[in-house]
């Protein structure tokens, strides 16, 4: 399959501790990639390697190459806030603006130019549909964002994210602190979106990973393990590392 990023020889470090270590990853297009291990694996500084946000950590830096449709997101002429809009991210923790639903999801593209309230409207409609939360909040949308259920809080930062169009999704553990209904009602969303976008996920546990993924990443202290489709990894595991960990004899 195409790949939509590629990872070659990439090292992070925090200051002198490196986080990262000589990592190769094809990530495809149109995928579900799930990037999973044990704390301190390197999972997280990985997916905030994809769009630089790497570079708001004082004393992170990197060498090797990210390639994002062939361009290397570290060259001169990269604009990082466009970068940001094309590998949005989804953190953990939701954290909507305190403002209204509406208002929450139109900000973005009210800054990028899109003026009228007709265009707002429907740009703030497809993303909360395909994020899964349109039919729960279509008659409030004036409410604010900040009273909604920690799920629906998450839909609604996912919502934000597409509002931008981007080309990848970062999500890391956006399952974390929900119900499993809200964690269905996100998976649901993520196997449709896969159609339009490419996802990296840190997925909230290897069961997750499992029912979602195209492909699995297993990290361990910094370097890659094994990686290749859900089938390959998760049923017949090359390394005894892997299989020890999806088995939960550790971690």
């Amino acid at each position: 399959m195409e790949p939509k990023i590629i990872l070659n020889n990439v090292n992070v470090y925090y200051d002198k501790k490196q986080a990262i270590h000589s990592l190769n990853l094809k990530i495809p297009a149109n995928n579900i990639t799930a990037v999973f291990g044990p704390a301190n694996s390197g999972v997280t500084t990985l997916l905030r390697s994809l769009n630089r946000l790497c570079d708001l950590t004082t004393g992170a830096w990197m060498n090797g190459e990210i390639l994002l449709d062939g361009q290397n997101v570290h060259a001169q002429d990269v604009n990082v806030t466009e970068l940001r809009r094309k590998v949005g991210m989804v953190f953990e923790v939701p954290t909507p603006l305190p403002m209204s639903i509406f208002e929450n999801i139109s900000y973005g593209p009210r800054l990028l130019g899109r003026k009228t309230k007709k265009e707002l409207m429907e740009i703030t409609e497809k993303s909360l549909i395909q994020a899964a939360l349109w039919d729960e909040v279509k008659d409030r949308l004036s409410i604010s964002g900040m009273s909604l259920s920690g799920g629906q809080q998450q839909r609604l930062c996912m919502a934000r994210v597409l509002a931008l169009e981007p080309e990848v999704i970062l999500l890391d553990r956006p399952c974390s602190g929900l119900d499993p209904i809200s964690t269905a009602k996100i998976e649901e969303s993520l196997i449709k979106l896969k159609e339009q976008f490419t996802i990296v996920i840190a997925p909230h546990n290897v069961q997750q990973a499992g029912r979602i993924c195209d492909r699995a990443v297993f990290m361990l202290m910094g370097y890659l393990t094994e990686e290749g489709t859900k089938t390959e990894v998760f049923m017949n595991p090359k390394d005894q590392r892997t299989s020890d960990y999806i088995s939960g004899r550790f971690g």
